[in-house]
């Protein structure tokens, strides 16, 4: 049996009310880590109705997604705690960078330091350099902006950046040795037609999350990035799910538990001599590609 070497181990974990997050609480749980979840329910397009009806289909579409994305975390807490783990959730704008050493501090009057932080949380609406691709169907697609690309990159990168230098201000206040950090990217991050300014957020993250990694590597903190390929969190459509499974090399469509299965690996003793790796995670969908 591998021993994670991580129970009683305290996990801050962003971006956890639903899908990849939610999945990567309970696996952490399931570790014997105690878990300190936040999130945040950003405006929505759809009535409460019709978040209703997308979650009573449960058939992929863009209203089902955002339903996902605006329950809060307490059944999830509920659940953990019902299992015997520990859990506390708070809701936090992380736009905001006045909230970030706030939430450290809630996670410490809970359970204590924060040692495996995962930075999970996201911001994406579509948007394109061509006019052509401009669309109002699920979800909608926008012309690029200045407004929509300060909104990636506040979420996406300026957030994970400053969660994740506010982690090592205080590993180093506590003179702590150990530590794990793990950040989610896209295997879109590269290049993604229709959705620039989510792609280019997460690929400075990467850049951030590289340098990290090589600045913190000496004081014991790994920095390693996830980048999961399509899991379906709510959003693919029915019409995409074949053609995403025909043409992944594993034959099927990601599910959260896969992508959290790899951040338990990456935060365990297992994974002590990995730092600064971007790892697909997605059936070999970036291969494939």
């Amino acid at each position: 049996m591998i021993d994670t070497k991580l129970k009683g181990k305290i996990v801050l974990i962003s971006g956890a009310n639903h899908g990849i997050g939610a999945a990567a609480a309970e696996a952490f749980s399931e570790q014997g880590a105690e878990l300190f979840i936040t999130y945040y329910r950003d405006k929505c397009q759809y009535t409460e109705e019709e978040l209703r009806k997308a979650e009573e289909s449960g058939i992929g579409c863009d209203a089902l997604y955002r339903a996902m994305q605006q329950k809060s975390a307490d059944h999830l807490v509920q659940k953990i705690v019902s299992y015997g783990g520990d859990a506390f959730a708070h809701e936090m704008d992380l736009r905001d960078p006045l909230n970030i050493p706030v939430l450290f501090d809630l996670c410490e009057e809970k359970l204590g330091p924060v040692d495996v932080l995962v930075n999970n949380h996201t911001y994406c609406s579509l948007e394109t350099f061509d006019p052509a691709a401009v669309t109002d169907r699920s979800g909608g697609i926008g012309l690029i902006s200045a407004a929509g690309i300060d909104s990636h990159h506040a979420v996406n990168t300026r957030a994970y950046a400053l969660m994740m230098s506010e982690y090592f201000q205080r590993f180093l206040k506590r003179g702590a040795r150990w530590g794990r950090i793990i950040n989610t990217s896209t295997d879109a991050a590269h290049a993604h037609t229709a959705n620039v300014s989510y792609a280019a957020s997460k690929h400075a993250i990467e850049s951030y999350s590289r340098s990290a990694a090589l600045e913190m590597g000496k004081y014991g903190i790994t920095v390693n990035i996830v980048s999961p390929g399509p899991v379906q969190t709510g959003y693919i459509e029915s019409q995409d799910l074949k053609n995403i499974e025909h043409e992944t090399p594993l034959r099927r469509i990601g599910e959260p538990g896969d992508i959290a299965d790899v951040m338990v690996f990456l935060a365990s003793e297992q994974a002590r001599w990995l730092t600064g790796q971007l790892i697909y995670v997605g059936g070999g969908w970036r291969m494939h590609q």
